[in-house]
């Protein structure tokens, strides 16, 4: 979010309210198909804890307090999801070989096995919903929501500082 955002042309706005609208609702619908999920998977695990295991697997042993930053939750959230984890067997925890007093979370092979059967499922429920689609929908799809991801990343640390600026001159007046 630049500063002169408000000169942008009606047309962009317009355009952006109505990819607003689709976006929470894209998102309101996707957050009842997970609450019609039960809460806690067959193995016992909070569905929430899954975000943490997914983070670890594609990012490979971390911190908490990186996961905590990273999926931005709090310290205590991360810490109660990644112990239920590790009672589990889904993570373990490692030394780190940085600082021998901190510890690292660590996916099991329990736990990538786990997270392989939850990705079979959301994938087959996703090809399900894009059943009727062209094979040239589903590509450009998949593309255009990568391009959306890169900028929403992109400018999100930007919009977080604007809105820090804003709050801090609302604070001082």
């Amino acid at each position: 979010m630049t500063p002169d955002s408000s000169a942008r042309p009606k047309a962009d706005l317009a355009l952006a309210d109505q990819l607003g609208h689709e976006l929470v609702r894209f998102v309101r619908l996707v957050n009842r198909t997970k609450a019609q999920v039960i809460k806690q998977g067959p193995d016992g695990v909070d569905r929430m804890a899954y975000a943490i295991l997914f983070t670890l697997i594609h990012e490979g042993p971390q911190r908490a307090s990186w996961l905590a930053e990273s999926l931005h939750s709090e310290i205590s959230t991360i810490s109660r999801q990644s112990s239920s984890l590790v009672q589990h067997g889904l993570l373990e925890r490692q030394s780190d070989p940085q600082d021998g007093r901190a510890c690292l979370l660590a996916p099991t092979a329990e736990g990538l096995r786990v997270f392989e059967e939850n990705r079979k499922q959301r994938n087959q429920w996703l090809a399900e919903v894009l059943d009727d689609w062209s094979d040239d929908d589903r590509q450009n799809l998949n593309r255009l929501f990568g391009k959306l991801n890169a900028g929403i990343e992109k400018n999100s640390a930007q919009f977080a500082d604007t809105a820090e600026v804003s709050q801090a001159r609302g604070a001082s007046t």
